[in-house]
């Protein structure tokens, strides 16, 4: 194996962040008039999904605070389907992997995968809620609008998906994904109107971050308005949301892939592959081969998106916790996305493999990138061919000149 030099590179994304959380989430709850529905005694519950959301302990904190300030009880359940493996200490585990303590928000965390079904929809779905949600004063749902990874719509994830999959826990996911992509892409929204109508829910909160994974916006919404507002905070996620900055790659490695940057392991927006049945591929990006090299610590083991990879490594595989992965997969229904690749020793051994079947292109031409994980790609190393193509353009800025690529004494990348 010869492989190109590389270099380091910066994408500059044009974009606006919240500099002051906690004056932001005050000013959105005098907006919002809160004194009127949040009274002195009261206790109220927060969800929590198990997305890497940016300042997600700080968001909360600032949220329980603002409850505080109106003498209620705030309380944080976890918000997140079948992640954790199905089960109430394994989404707390989920949680602290995200920063998100007791000790971080100041309040505290009540988890069960235990749910009350509170109605159904017009399709005959039953609509369940969280118990410990359901039996609070109040609730406020709270989750990032982003793109989904699995379809195009114009409700995708958010604060309706949070009220539904994420509020009616596993039975919730289990009763939406046995109709596969319709059930969350067209049956999701109702069931979280069902879910906020039938339940005391409050408020919605839309979390919005820019290309650089900031916090952009955050908007606090009535849930009779929740539906149009959450469409609009999508189509500025899309104007937000960052890329690669290549069409064409021979080669993507990925040196971590987890739950925390992606509920699909990695997010499909920026690897081009989707990999679910009866949803069309991308166009773009095209990339001939992914190496996933390692899995974060905080996915416990769940290395749901494996099968989005081509190739992955012994130290990967070597931490998988198939039970927690497994129920995940077959909850979504969509079994691609847990299918193993080619497990190789280590990052020398899988890029071999890859560039040996890199059909009728020298080993020094390849077009290689290298990300972190999906969710920051602001900052990555791009082999001479690529470098070649972006180095002029004026939203990229070269970090580090070509040099060769350092592996350590067990042959991954360093």
């Amino acid at each position: 194996m010869s492989l190109p030099k590389f270099a380091k590179i910066r994408q500059r994304f044009s974009a606006t962040s919240i500099t002051d959380i906690a004056t932001c989430i005050e000013e959105e709850f005098q907006k919002q008039n809160a004194t009127q529905k949040i009274q002195p005694g009261m206790e109220i519950a927060i969800t929590v999904g198990s997305r890497g959301i940016a300042n997600i302990p700080l968001i909360v904190k600032c949220v329980a605070d603002e409850i505080k300030k109106r003498e209620a009880v705030p309380f944080i359940i976890p918000a997140m389907g079948s992640h954790g493996g199905a089960t109430a200490e394994g989404q707390v585990e989920v949680l602290e992997g995200l920063g998100v303590t007791e000790e971080s928000t100041g309040c505290e965390i009540r988890s069960s995968m235990d749910v009350v079904e509170v109605g159904e929809t017009s399709a005959g779905i039953p609509v369940y809620v969280d118990k410990y949600a359901y039996e609070a004063d109040g609730i406020i749902v709270m989750g990032r609008v982003k793109p989904h990874t699995d379809f195009k719509s114009e409700i995708e994830s958010g604060v309706l998906k949070m009220a539904s999959i994420g509020m009616g826990k596993h039975k919730q996911a289990l009763a939406l994904h046995t109709y596969g992509i319709h059930g969350i892409r067209d049956m999701m929204p109702e069931v979280g109107k069902v879910a906020m109508a039938n339940s005391k829910t409050l408020y919605g909160i839309g979390i919005v971050e820019n290309a650089h994974e900031e916090t952009a916006i955050i908007q606090m919404m009535d849930p009779l308005h929740i539906e149009e507002e959450e469409k609009m905070l999508l189509k500025k996620a899309f104007e937000l949301m960052p890329s690669l900055p290549m069409k064409e790659l021979d080669l993507l490695i990925v040196d971590e892939i987890g739950k925390n940057y992606s509920g699909t392991g990695m997010d499909t927006n920026i690897i081009g592959r989707i990999r679910v049945l009866g949803v069309k591929e991308p166009e773009s990006p095209s990339i001939r081969y992914v190496l996933a090299s390692n899995l974060s610590d905080a996915s416990h083991g769940n290395a749901l998106g494996i099968g989005l990879a081509d190739l992955t490594t012994k130290r990967l595989f070597n931490k998988l916790d198939l039970k927690k992965m497994n129920e995940n997969v077959v909850t979504s229904t969509f079994l691609d996305r847990a299918k193993i690749p080619i497990v190789l020793d280590n990052d020398r051994e899988a890029i071999a493999a890859a560039l040996r079947a890199n059909w009728g292109v020298e080993d020094e031409e390849a077009r290689i990138a290298r990300i972190p994980n999906t969710l920051h790609i602001g900052e990555m190393y791009v082999s001479q061919k690529v470098y070649e193509e972006l180095k002029d353009h004026e939203n990229i800025e070269i970090i580090e000149e070509l040099m060769e690529l350092s592996f350590d004494s067990d042959g991954y990348l360093s």
